[in-house]
């Protein structure tokens, strides 16, 4: 079914977001160096929490619940194994929050949630960038105008979470394929590019160049509207369903190193433009990338909402986030604050009420968020912007905020 689809989509569609930063360089603390520490705070310590629309992001915590009323009460929602985060944790909330009318959410999140500033190390503050769901033309036929393959997850490959074999693994995962009963490594971009698949049949939606096709797999999801056949019109949504376990490699950087684009001018937009006027070399370029992404197909239920994140809850624009799951459970609910953002608020300051709805290969470390910003080319504007230096602060429930305070961080 659709429903078991969406729900085996585990790795979110920010695996590979489709970050400046990712691109280029790393952030300023080795993920693993970074120690999360948790500091109680208070919601009028909370810079802009009286002003936000509060009801927005009850609307996207009943996302999260339609998916959590679901799972065991006992069942662990990973994050910072000291807090012990299950299910049965967020069920009273989800309870809560049904009844609760638009107009007395800021109360409800008061009264459910106790708000914890985050710490990695001595750092306030991280890199906080933006992703979203593209939308472009495409086919289920293939032809000139649509010669550039997305392609379906192959049955011979496995993906596996090592934190569910060892703990001081959690966060990491491997790919792969089984031979002779032993895991090797599945192929790279350049053997999938070069025909390694062509004899799979996997070949869902046709696109109209390769470069769309790559910077799909960097957003994790997109939407497609069907140009041809009797689905001529027909919006369908292609979803992260798996990844090769090659990783991921930059490719903003060789284009710097090249001198093909300076530093100070890297953003998505420029490379994509390199790409698409410097077309004998760009596959050389864009195979220098080993990962390569494979996609599901979902119906676009609720246009207005975006894809399944790593929770299966929809994502909803402006309102969810990608976080690294090896810190923080994916269900709760995140104070966002971007002090300076660089063009994504026009307005000044960026203060909002976030669910931690989904995570990324590239989202590592306490302090490091993703943020949604929605679907379309001014989605796009606004996550190509976006990568600024900022804060969260962790809404926890009442019975682990307790088991917060007892922790020596």
């Amino acid at each position: 079914s659709r429903a078991a689809i969406a729900a085996a989509v585990v790795a979110g569609m920010a695996l590979l977001a489709g970050l400046v930063w990712l691109m280029t360089e790393e952030g300023p603390t080795p993920p693993d160096t970074a120690r999360m520490i948790l500091s109680e705070t208070d919601f009028a310590n909370l810079d802009g929490w009286e002003v936000d629309d509060h009801a927005q992001a009850l609307a996207a915590l009943r996302q999260t619940c339609k998916i959590l009323k679901r799972v065991p009460a006992d069942r662990a929602l990973r994050g910072d194994p000291q807090l012990g985060i299950t299910a049965g944790d967020l069920h009273p909330v989800c309870d809560l929050a049904e009844k609760t009318a638009d107009q007395d959410a800021k109360t409800f999140f008061e009264t459910a949630f106790v708000p914890f500033h985050i710490r990695n190390g001595e750092e306030t503050a991280g890199l906080m960038t933006g992703y979203y769901e593209p939308e472009m033309k495409g086919s289920r036929i293939r032809s000139d105008a649509f010669p550039a393959s997305v392609l379906a997850r192959p049955d011979s490959l496995v993906m596996v979470e090592l934190g569910d074999f060892r703990d001081s693994l959690r966060g990491q995962r491997i790919a792969g394929h089984v031979e002779n009963g032993r895991l090797r490594p599945f192929a790279d971009r350049t053997q999938i590019v070069e025909g390694a698949l062509d004899e799979e049949g996997l070949e869902l939606i046709w696109l109209p160049s390769a470069i769309d096709a790559f910077f799909l797999e960097i957003q994790g999801s997109g939407r497609v509207v069907l140009q041809d056949g009797p689905d001529a019109g027909q919006v369908i949504r292609l979803s992260y369903a798996g990844q090769n376990g090659h990783p991921y490699t930059p490719i903003g950087r060789p284009l710097i190193d090249r001198g093909h684009i300076p530093r100070e001018e890297m953003s998505m937009a420029a490379i994509r433009s390199w790409l698409e006027a410097n077309p004998d070399e760009a596959q050389e370029v864009m195979n220098l990338n080993a990962s390569f992404v494979f996609f599901t197909e979902l119906e676009v239920a609720h246009p207005e909402l975006g894809p399944p994140g790593a929770q299966s809850a929809l994502l909803t624009p402006h309102r969810s986030i990608a976080v690294d799951r090896k810190h923080h459970a994916l269900g709760l609910p995140f104070w966002f604050e971007l002090p300076n953002p660089s063009g994504a608020s026009p307005d000044g300051p960026m203060h909002r009420l976030m669910m931690a709805q989904d995570t990324g290969g590239a989202i590592r470390g306490p302090v490091r968020a993703d943020y949604f910003a929605g679907v379309g080319d001014a989605a796009g504007e606004i996550a190509g912007q976006m990568q600024d230096r900022g804060s969260l602060s962790m809404l926890l429930p009442h019975a682990v905020a307790e088991r917060a305070r007892k922790i020596t961080w």
